[in-house]
């Protein structure tokens, strides 16, 4: 019988202030793309400038309400003595297995928007042509806790995470 891991629904939830990070990294992006829209729309006074100006502020204000609340519905994360889980995305989303005989580092990091709300981000970083796993939007606790899990259980699994 097999023991590899499988491809499941994690159970465990990121932080609910995961909603207020992604909702101001989207309003940034917007801010950003809308001013020199503006801008330009104030010296040139276009109709199809302004045409472009609202349809900008028209789709950042629905990507902004709706993007960080389907987010945190979809962003699920769960860690086993056999493997790390995690389910990421909106609009696409990633299923992503970590087998902890793979775990080749641990780490976390916190942005400046991540510290402001006590949030965290945990990237395990595998053998994995497709790459590191993260877990965005952790309680800042909770990712301390998970780091120093992951790094007992990965020191003590035998095998060379190759």
């Amino acid at each position: 019988m097999s023991t590899q891991p499988r491809l499941r629904a994690p159970r465990n939830r990121v932080s609910r202030r995961s909603i207020t990070l992604w909702t101001l990294h989207a309003v940034i992006g917007w801010v950003v793309l809308l001013v020199p829209q503006a801008v330009v729309w104030i010296f040139t006074r276009t109709t199809w400038q302004l045409g472009f100006v609202i349809g900008t502020l028209v789709v950042g204000i629905a990507h902004t309400l709706v993007m960080p609340r389907w987010r945190y519905r979809v962003h699920r994360w769960e860690t086993t003595a056999e493997a790390v889980y995690t389910l990421a995305g909106w609009f696409t989303q990633e299923w992503r297995v970590a087998p902890i005989s793979r775990i080749q580092t641990v780490d976390s990091k916190r942005g400046p928007l991540q510290q402001l709300l006590g949030l965290s981000t945990v990237t395990v970083t595998t053998a994995s042509a497709a790459g590191p796993v993260h877990i965005e939007g952790l309680d800042h606790e909770d990712a301390v806790r998970l780091v120093d899990e992951l790094t007992a259980t990965t020191q003590a699994t035998p095998g060379d995470a190759t």
